[in-house]
């Protein structure tokens, strides 16, 4: 018999979304240290004169955005954090089962259906202002499954690749190429 497939699939730890996270970071910081300059009337931060600024309206302004900010990048670490998304699917022939597995916030989500559901395996790309590139499975009776990893769209050299494996495995069509 053939070996299962397992094919792992990235979640929220990928460089972009730390990156929005520094970056939210440290804005929310700098909002909240430039209302509390305005407040106190000292500068706390080494750049322009935040002291200057009036407490009522632009230092409270300035405190709600780094409030804000500061909620926003919490909940992108705790994002980061939990790896929301990751997880991985195997594919075993000789069990004749497909197990998709991904980590959501609070549980592993586990979803397991037999080989003989599947009727082909989809390439899917779409190109122009929002891009698809996902693969997919063509399932009896049901909506598509998606495969791939959300946000970044895989090479279509490597989607092409993976999903013809995928359909040689499974001995079913592969549609959309």
């Amino acid at each position: 018999m053939d070996a299962p497939i397992d094919q792992p699939v990235i979640g929220s730890r990928r460089v972009s979304n730390l990156v929005v996270a520094i970056l939210v970071s440290i804005g929310g910081v700098g909002f909240l240290l430039t209302s509390a300059s305005s407040y106190l009337g000292t500068d706390l931060l080494p750049v322009g004169h935040p002291a200057d600024l009036l407490w009522v309206p632009q230092g409270l302004v300035m405190g709600a955005y780094g409030l804000g900010a500061i909620l926003l990048s919490s909940y992108l670490w705790i994002v980061i954090a939990i790896d929301v998304g990751a997880g991985r699917n195997r594919f075993d022939r000789s069990a004749d089962t497909i197990t998709i597995e991904r980590r959501g916030f609070r549980q592993l989500i586990t979803f397991t259906l037999p080989c003989s559901d599947v009727q082909a395996v989809k390439v899917e790309v779409r190109d122009g202002l929002n891009p698809r590139r996902r693969l997919a499975l063509r399932l009896r009776g049901r909506r598509d499954l998606p495969l791939t990893r959300v946000g970044e769209p895989m090479a279509l050299a490597e989607l092409e690749q993976s999903g013809a494996e995928l359909a040689r495995y499974l001995g079913v069509p592969l549609e959309g190429v």
